[in-house]
């Protein structure tokens, strides 16, 4: 969704509050994020919550 929407993971980490690293890390799948931060990068990501579950990575949602 990040990528799609043209943003960089510095921008969204920034608006979010949170570590260019530990984002990086969440969308590797290495990290598991805790529903604060969750809430936190759909903010800034100007996304619901719930798109962030229901997005899949081929672009569509489900």
């Amino acid at each position: 969704m990040r990528a799609l929407r043209g943003h960089t993971q510095e921008e969204v980490a920034h608006r979010a509050g949170v570590h260019v690293t530990y984002l990086s890390g969440i969308e590797r799948g290495v990290r598991n994020p805790s529903l604060k931060n969750i809430r936190a990068i759909a903010r800034a990501l100007e996304a619901d919550t719930a798109d962030l579950f229901a997005f899949e990575t081929d672009g569509d949602y489900a």
